[in-house]
């Protein structure tokens, strides 16, 4: 239907019949301006509030920090009950090193000596490094030689728990 022909039908309704379409159409485009916005201002009030959560949070850890840094490290121990051997076979494999892990032996007073073969470098540092801040295990010596292979490497580690 074109624009004229539009009119043209409008005209032809009697007054009573455009005054009713007028106000429903006006009533129609409230409501569909409602329904659009009226969630979007909900989202917004509710993204509003957790940015105020998020500050305050923020707030009390600055506050916080000094005395948590001052107070340090806490004594580190074993995160279970288990032995140091098992620890390293369980964390080893968790951390994609299973393969690579070629033996296990004691080394001296509670320490491991841990050979690990065709290892990837980047997944033995992170494994270190959880070691050594989940569980407190310390690295005495480490003998590290690159392998064939561009980011492996063979490595020789004597592992010591706390």
């Amino acid at each position: 239907m074109t624009r004229a022909e539009l009119v043209q039908w409008f005209g032809s309704l009697s007054p009573r019949d455009q005054r009713i379409l007028r106000l429903g159409s006006a009533a129609a485009l409230i409501i569909v301006l409602l329904l659009l916005f009226l969630p979007l201002q909900r989202a917004l009030s509710g993204m509003e509030d957790r940015v105020e959560k998020k500050q305050a949070d923020l707030n009390w850890m600055r506050s916080a920090a000094p005395s948590a840094l001052s107070a340090g490290p806490g004594p580190a121990t074993l995160a279970t009950s288990e032995s140091l051997v098992v620890l390293i076979d369980q964390s080893a494999r968790e951390s994609g090193l299973g393969k690579a892990l070629a033996g296990s032996q004691p080394s001296g007073s509670g320490a491991q000596r841990v050979q690990l073969n065709m290892a990837d470098f980047n997944l033995l540092v992170a494994w270190i490094s959880r070691l050594s801040g989940q569980h407190g295990v310390r690295v005495e010596s480490a003998s590290i030689s690159s392998a064939s292979e561009p980011g492996m490497v063979t490595a020789t580690l004597v592992l010591r728990a706390p």
